[in-house]
């Protein structure tokens, strides 16, 4: 093969596998670490203990106390006396371990029932949207206010309360998109891996070859950082004005941490190898002596002149 040919088609090979470096990373990331439900529990575990999450939580739940109080029982005039214990109640109540508890489990029940969504294939399986039951924690907070004492704690009504997590006609598309994921998670790391090994196989020059590799790889987890940056901003721009920001911003911090780490992992490496190639090949321990005693290199020797019986 002509090495201009050669040339052409490991740049065209390692462009492509430093391009599809930050997609199969985001996919590996969406396919592998999001489906898992107990990395993904132990990812959100940490958030029962994040002042803005918590404090959202007391908002939440004190808000659907008073509204499911409203509803049932005639508490207009206390009202306005109720809401603050109802509220500093169950604020004290996300400090237990009752409500790391609770988050965990909620958190567990919630993945798996969007889990088992996604991946039913069934033809009836869209008819009805994702939801989970919190009547445990509508529980647990009514027996926390009990024992503090709290007016009408006990006529608080505990039943089962169903919160759609999934509307029934997104779940479709999500399907698809998710069956996508799982196909890309596996299949575009390989092929950028192939890609990049025929790149460095196929170029005249393989130094020049890997050092292009690793700084490509490192420019694509740079890529993936801003990436992860510029989502979580457009992210928070497009919630409701009545989710707060603090909390929703915590929770998509745990949740891309493992991205945020890979990309430093990427471009770290990336540069590693750039650096160290470079170093293997300007300098050599032989050109590093010439250069420091200042005598110029070697002039290759000529070939002896024959003989007259060679002649």
């Amino acid at each position: 093969m002509p090495q201009r040919l050669r040339s052409a088609l490991s740049a065209v090979l390692i462009t492509l596998s430093c391009l599809l470096v930050p997609f199969g990373a985001l996919a590996v990331w969406a396919a592998y670490g999001l489906t898992d439900t107990g990395r993904y529990v132990t990812t959100m575990a940490p958030l029962a203990t994040d002042p803005d999450v918590r404090e959202a939580v007391a908002n939440a739940v004190g808000d659907t106390l008073l509204q499911e109080v409203d509803h049932r029982l005639d508490v207009g005039p206390l009202r306005g006396s109720v809401r603050p214990f109802v509220h500093d109640a169950v604020r004290s109540f996300t400090q237990t371990e009752a409500f790391r508890l609770a988050w965990d489990t909620g958190n567990r029940v919630t993945h798996d029932a969007v889990l088992r969504a996604l991946r039913d294939d069934r033809d009836d399986a869209a008819a009805e949207p994702v939801t989970v039951d919190l009547a445990p924690v509508t529980a647990q907070v009514k027996q926390q206010l009990s024992d503090e004492h709290i007016p009408l704690a006990a006529r608080i009504p505990v039943q089962h309360t169903t919160v759609a997590v999934l509307p029934a006609d997104e779940l479709t598309s999500l399907r698809k998109g998710f069956h996508v994921l799982e196909v890309a998670g596996f299949w575009l790391p390989v092929a950028a891996v192939a890609f990049a090994a025929a790149g460095i196989a196929l170029a005249v020059r393989r130094r020049r070859a890997i050092a292009a590799t690793a700084l490509g790889t490192a420019l694509g987890g740079a890529l993936l950082g801003l990436a992860v940056a510029i989502g979580r901003r457009l992210t928070l721009a497009g919630l409701p004005a009545d989710v707060p920001r603090p909390a929703a911003g915590a929770v998509y911090d745990a949740l891309t941490g493992t991205l945020r780490t890979v990309s430093w992992l990427l471009l770290g490496l990336g540069l590693v190898v750039a650096l160290t190639t470079w170093l293997t090949r300007n300098l050599r321990p032989a050109r590093l002596v010439r250069r420091w005693r200042g005598s110029p290199e070697p002039a290759p020797a000529s070939a002896p002149e024959p003989n007259r019986a060679q002649a």
